[in-house]
């Protein structure tokens, strides 16, 4: 059996190995950050150590059946992660990171540190590195209000732009037209792809544009 010390040292590199997953979730501004990713690592392998050596002097026991109910109950706190608004979800990342790093908090506990901290280096690499690689692809919700002068100048704007139209409405404002439309794009620069689509078109207003929030 290992001694008080190695325990606390499996313990501490379990909560410190979340926390570095929880800082990049942080630096993000997800919804678990640092300390909700280091209780979980912690947590993890608290309970494989207790799971080892916590049951000495019982006959039989089964060490496993501990690490089973953790990876159970890291379901019911990755649900809580995972919204879901406005036809989309968000937080399953997240949640799946809780549940990695649950994982690496177990393989602390046991004193498989070199296992554990390459699934940690792993993970961090992951959300790090697709985040900028899925950045090019990631479509974005934008809203579009504009002003035209005619039918003919709307329909223009909606044959455009065609398919990343998600939803749109026309209001007739006097002798004005007011458009909006819901695109789903993969840039941030909203204003520079409506000026740019439309440069050529007469009798559009650009009035406001700006993200859907998700």
């Amino acid at each position: 059996m290992p001694t008080i010390g190695e325990m606390i040292m499996r313990i501490a590199i379990g909560g410190l190995l979340g926390a570095l997953i929880g800082l990049e979730r942080h630096l993000r501004a997800k919804e678990a950050g640092i300390r909700t990713h280091f209780l979980v690592g912690l947590g993890s392998a608290l309970f494989m150590v207790i799971s080892q050596f916590g049951f000495g002097d019982a006959e039989r026991y089964d060490a496993a059946r501990v690490a089973a109910q953790v990876v159970s109950g890291m379901g019911f706190l990755g649900a809580g992660l995972i919204i879901f608004h406005k036809n989309s979800v968000r937080g399953l990342t997240t949640a799946a990171g809780i549940w990695v790093v649950s994982a690496i908090g177990l393989a602390a506990g046991a004193g498989m540190f070199w296992v554990a901290a390459a699934a940690a280096m792993m993970a961090v690499v992951c959300l790090e590195a697709l985040h900028f690689v899925m950045r090019g692809y990631d479509r974005r919700q934008m809203c579009i209000c504009f002003s035209a002068t005619s039918e003919a100048a709307v329909q223009s704007v909606l044959q455009r732009f065609g398919r990343d139209i998600d939803s749109y409405s026309i209001e007739r404002d006097g002798a004005t037209l007011r458009g909006k439309i819901t695109l789903r794009v993969n840039t941030r620069d909203y204003a520079g792809l409506f000026l740019t689509t439309t440069r050529d078109l007469e009798g559009i207003t650009l009035d406001k544009i700006e993200p859907v929030e998700e």
